[in-house]
């Protein structure tokens, strides 16, 4: 059999509906920002396998940080037992975490930094003898696919199945321009109407909504809001971490503070599962007693892997390297000239730009689903042009390898101008 034919026998794809999908694309190698299929046809990844390999493909410097770990230590259980590669990540990350940020607990994937977080919410009122049931979080948003993260997320099909099983989730408007107002006066009014433990979001850029991005004065707004009433924030830099936006965290930006934050994705370049919630010392606090009750029962059997551990070190190290914030500035600049050039193009609604994000809306005649027709037309188009995109309904955008040369990334736009013809 084919490659293809034993994948439909064997093989169930996320996001995938197998009677309607075309047959996934066997990839058999990769190197900096391009990946390789089975007949050698070139892709361009220009959104980092979901976001997650920021350094490249192949990245040798991590590998060889993978290598290294695994024929010392490649794992051992976390459980009453530490290691030197865990600390020195802690120790790191520490360093370039907004300064309130001083214990680290770590999971397997964004999903489960999340769930970790709400569980945190919840349960630290409940150690302090409160009981509050309610998690605000923005319309459109996305936290995962576990229980606690997917309740959070608001985009409907991803969750309608799972309706009257989750815990209680409130949602108010994102603060795009125009309407902070509406988005200040919501948190407001379900703080007011609700007993409210936590408030989630992911600062800056909606990613799974298409890139939706509003200011970082609206997020301190509503973080101020929240700790005035003695509210949780939590801050999902899953997606947004580790350089995307033009910082280290989207939260650089943001003159509040969160009481969490969640990384994942880039956290490892791209090569092991692994996931990282930060809290304040308050937070721990809440939680440290003669009370075996009121520790945190939560746990993963690979949690703080050793080989993961060590590639998190390595992709830290390159993020820091004056080369790597120098090509970050390239792509940030490369996006906005583009973004100057097609955002008068009468077929595009809208354009924007944050660090190495760029996204454009383009113009239709009625609304478009996730994964509607328009969606395919363009996901097919990109695929047979060498360049690998997953458009959000109408919105196309890029979040490319921060190594991504100039000639690739103007392939990339040239080929988005010519879909914008193409539609």
């Amino acid at each position: 059999m084919t490659s293809t034919e034993k994948d439909r026998q064997y093989l169930w794809h996320p996001y995938t509906q197998h009677k309607t999908a075309q047959p996934p694309i066997t990839i058999i190698r990769g190197e900096g920002a391009m990946l390789w299929d089975e007949n050698n046809k070139p892709y361009i990844d220009a959104i980092a396998s979901w976001w997650v390999n920021p350094f490249g493909h192949s990245n040798r410097f991590i590998a060889d940080a993978i290598y290294k770990q695994l024929t010392t230590l490649e794992h051992v259980l976390f459980g009453g037992f530490t290691h030197e590669p865990a600390i020195e990540v802690a120790e790191k990350l520490i360093e370039i975490l907004p300064n309130n940020q001083q214990k680290i607990f770590f999971s397997d994937n964004g999903s489960t930094a999340v769930e970790v977080a709400i569980k945190v919410a919840l349960q630290y009122f409940f150690n302090k003898g409160e009981k509050r049931t309610t998690i605000i979080a923005f319309e459109d948003a996305f936290h995962g696919d576990t229980f606690a993260a997917m309740a959070a997320s608001g985009i409907s099909f991803y969750t309608q199945a799972f309706q009257g099983m989750f815990i209680d989730v409130v949602r108010i408007p994102v603060p795009i321009k125009g309407k902070e107002l509406e988005s200040f006066n919501a948190l407001k009014n379900v703080i007011e109407n609700n007993i409210c433990a936590g408030f989630i979001f992911e600062p800056l850029v909606q990613g799974a909504a298409g890139m939706v991005m509003y200011a970082p004065d609206a997020l301190s707004t509503l973080i101020e809001i929240c700790h005035k009433n003695g509210v949780l924030t939590i801050a999902d830099e899953v997606m947004t971490g580790f350089g995307k936006t033009g910082k280290n965290f989207a939260m650089d930006y943001v003159k509040a503070q969160p009481d969490m934050m969640c990384l994942s994705k880039a956290l490892t370049g791209g090569t092991i599962p692994m996931a990282i919630t930060t809290f304040t010392q308050t937070l721990f606090d809440a939680f440290y007693s003669d009370d075996i009750n009121k520790a945190l029962f939560h746990g993963h059997t690979f949690t703080a892997n050793p080989t993961g551990c060590a590639a998190a070190l390595a992709s830290i190290e390159l993020l820091q390297k004056p080369e790597m914030q120098a090509n970050i500035e390239r792509v940030n600049q490369m996006h906005l000239q583009f973004q100057q050039k097609v955002k008068q193009h009468p077929k595009v609604k809208t354009t924007r730009v944050l660090g190495v994000i760029f996204a454009l809306e383009i113009q239709s005649n009625s609304a478009e689903s996730y994964y509607g027709s328009m969606r395919t037309k363009l996901y097919d188009f990109f695929i047979e042009k060498g360049v690998i995109l997953r458009p959000v309904g109408n919105i196309v955008y890029i979040l490319p390898p921060y190594i991504i040369t100039n000639e690739q990334l103007q392939e990339v736009y040239t080929i988005i101008e010519e879909a914008i013809e193409m539609v």
